[in-house]
């Protein structure tokens, strides 16, 4: 089995680069993010092709506890029973008692809910191994870094033998190379100044690459940082005005121009179909909710 990481496509709902789950091989075999448990039976046969058997797997990274990251961590501690779970301190007790978290989910995607994300089950709290910021982190391969922005609770796993930084939404969405970054910011928890400094942490520590949940590694990672914080500058901008001159329209022009603009980069049936579940005008709502709360 090779000891070179691995993205692993769960093709949610068989859309091809929407979710993707990072398996780090070797001889503590690692997953980070295992994404939500209506793709557990895609992400278990994937692990099965790599060699991956139930006895094997010893590590799940959480970057943070939203469903489309972390709804299949309860279904996998009952698959493989030697893996621990390693998620910021502040992210355990959802995993530990999932009912707040799938409240919330649901108020964001009503009906759509159960077709998108599936069961989620709660994680016994001795398979949670929770970090807390400034603690060593949780095993030798993967350094733990405060990553907040997107969710409080949001973590980066750095592997510093290769030097890729698991970064989940703290990177954005990139749905394809040559494409640009789409800020991820859903409410209610974004909070655009920590995404500031996190990025600047990032750059900071400069990692070769990295890879995030919507989709796949990426390499310049300086420049994907300005472009990300310029994205929510933007944004942030964009919405203040927005609230002030009261136009109630313009999320859903910022949703047709995220759309056309990434249809040019990874055509328009991939475009739709991701944000139809991922809506631009969703990221505008959690922006907004920022705005009105840091005037």
């Amino acid at each position: 089995m090779s000891a070179e990481a691995i993205c692993i496509d769960l093709m949610h709902l068989g859309l091809e680069g929407a979710i993707g789950s990072y398996l780090l091989p070797g001889t503590e075999p690692t997953l980070v993010d295992p994404g939500p448990s209506t793709t557990l039976e895609r992400l278990r046969g994937r692990l099965a092709d790599l060699g991956i058997g139930a006895e094997d797997l010893r590590h799940v990274a959480l970057t943070h506890v939203h469903l489309d990251h972390a709804g299949a961590t309860g279904h996998l501690v009952e698959l493989f029973p030697n893996a621990v779970v390693h998620v910021h301190a502040e992210g355990a007790t959802h995993l530990v008692d999932p009912t707040r978290l799938v409240a919330s989910t649901r108020r964001t995607f009503g009906e759509k809910h159960d077709r998108l994300w599936g069961e989620v089950r709660a994680v016994p709290r001795d398979r949670i191994r929770a970090w807390e910021p400034g603690a060593r982190g949780p095993w030798r391969r993967l350094r733990p870094l405060a990553t907040p922005g997107h969710i409080r609770h949001h973590v980066g796993w750095l592997d510093e033998g290769d030097g890729t930084l698991y970064a989940g939404d703290a990177m954005g969405i990139i749905l394809s190379p040559d494409a640009p970054t789409h800020p991820a910011t859903p409410p209610p928890a974004v909070d655009l100044r920590a995404w500031e400094e996190t990025l600047k942490a990032i750059a900071g520590v400069g990692p070769e690459r990295f890879g995030v949940a919507h989709f796949g590694f990426h390499g310049n990672v300086r420049a994907r940082c300005r472009l990300l914080q310029e994205r929510l500058d933007a944004l942030e901008a964009r919405v203040r005005v927005a609230l002030e001159v009261g136009d109630p329209e313009d999320a859903a022009r910022y949703e047709r121009e995220v759309r056309d603009e990434l249809a040019s980069h990874v055509g328009r049936e991939r475009v739709d179909s991701y944000f139809d579940t991922f809506s631009a005008a969703t990221d505008w709502a959690g922006v907004e909710f920022y705005v009105e709360r840091n005037p």
